[in-house]
Order: structure tokens, then C-alpha cells, then sequence
């Protein structure tokens, strides 16, 4: 009997949700093919997350690391979890925040190369337990990245939690440990996440169709 994930599988021929169904922004309705997934979806499988977190890290203090831009939305929702939980739990989750932005894309494509473009100083998460906290995993490439230079300031553990994981062939096979969702090979917006920076300002997690792709390119 094959193992249930842990995490919602939305299979390659899955065909989404209408989006005259959904309170869409004007601007965007002729850019986008479908709603994957509903923000309030979303906000479910976060809760859940929000739970195994704690469940893995118990009582010791964890930062929380999150990768702007498209993070900062999943980040924020994930601590309103995290905070509302600590809040009713006999014991709670010592919590406190970081930030790093990193740009790997250009329109549909990755760079092939991972920039560090902003942040803190990342000294200060040596010895501590840290979560890094994702939009999405596409090829894994900047995940792993990511990783290799946190690990340079030698802190105590690190897990990734991750809203999305791409299914593509161009993966280096990396798994974050938490995880939401993993989607067919599709380029997704909303919910923060980005196409050439619009999108971010979408509810729903969508499928960007040709004409959005055209009409939001950055002409090089």
C-alpha cells in the first residue's frame, strides 16, 4: 500500500476552478487561465502546517526565516497560526523573525544563477533552530543555495517550510520538510507570488495563461 503524503497532490490534469466563480481584480481577469488553489484552501492547509511546526520544534525558540518577496504573505499568515496557537497551548513556541530576498527569475524562467539582493545580517542565527519559510521549490536549485549559506553561520537546525512544491523535470530533487501543496509544472501567481512583481495583490493561488505571460513580460 503506497504511502499518503503529507503534504495536497493536485495532479498534472487537474483543470482548476472557473474564474468567474472567484472575486478576481479586473486588471488580471483576461491574464489568467484558472484558480489552482482558493486562498481559502490556502489558509486550511497553513493552519495545519502550523501545527506540525509545532510539533517538531516543541518548546525551543525558532527563528523564523522568511525569503522575500513572494514569502512575505505565507510568512505572515504562518505566524498568525503559530501566535494563535501559542496563545491556547499549555506549552508555546518561542518565536522571533528574519528576513533574506534572493531573485533567481526573469519573467517564466530562472536565471540559472541565485542572487542575495537584501537582508539582514545572518550572524545572528548562530546556535539557533531555524525555519525558513518559502513560497515555492521549482527546480530546488535556490533552495539548496539558500541552504548551503545559511549553513555558514552554523546554526543549530534548519527546516524549510514551503507553500508549494513544483513537479518538474528540472528538479534536483530537494524536499523541503514542510510542505502545502505540490503542483503540476504550471507557472502559479497570487497569493504573493509573482510574475515580473504583479500578481502579488491576487487572493488566489492561479494559472498565468500566454496572454498575461505577454501582456507582463520585461522586455530585455
Amino acid at each position: 500500500m503506497a504511502e499518503t503524503p503529507e503534504y495536497m497532490v493536485i495532479d498534472d490534469d487537474y483543470k482548476g476552478h472557473p474564474l468567474n466563480l472567484f472575486c478576481i481584480p479586473k486588471h488580471y481577469e483576461n491574464s489568467l487561465d484558472h484558480v489552482l488553489i482558493p486562498s481559502g484552501l490556502v489558509n486550511d492547509r497553513i493552519e495545519k502546517l502550523a501545527k506540525d511546526i509545532v510539533q517538531e520544534f516543541g518548546t525551543v525558540p525558532v527563528t523564523a526565516l522568511c525569503v522575500l518577496k513572494g514569502g512575505y504573505k505565507f510568512f505572515a499568515d504562518l505566524l498568525d497560526k503559530l501566535k494563535q496557537m501559542n496563545q491556547t497551548m499549555e506549552e508555546s513556541v518561542p518565536l522571533s523573525i528574519d528576513f533574506i530576498r534572493l531573485k533567481s527569475y526573469m519573467n517564466d524562467s530562472s536565471t540559472g544563477s541565485v542572487e542575495v539582493i537584501g537582508g539582514d545580517n545572518l550572524n545572528g542565527l548562530e546556535g539557533k533552530n531555524v525555519l525558513v519559510v518559502e513560497d515555492i521549490i521549482d527546480t530546488g536549485n535556490t533552495m539548496t543555495h539558500l541552504l548551503k549559506l545559511l549553513k555558514e553561520h552554523n546554526p543549530k537546525k534548519i527546516k524549510v517550510a514551503s507553500l508549494l512544491v513544483k513537479r518538474t523535470p528540472l528538479s534536483v530533487g530537494y524536499k523541503p520538510d514542510f510542505t502545502g501543496f505540490e503542483v503540476p509544472d504550471c507557472f502559479v501567481v497570487g497569493y504573493a507570488l509573482d510574475y515580473n512583481e504583479y500578481f502579488r495583490d491576487l487572493s488566489h493561488i492561479c494559472v498565468i495563461n500566454e496572454a498575461g505571460k505577454k501582456k507582463y513580460s520585461v522586455r530585455s
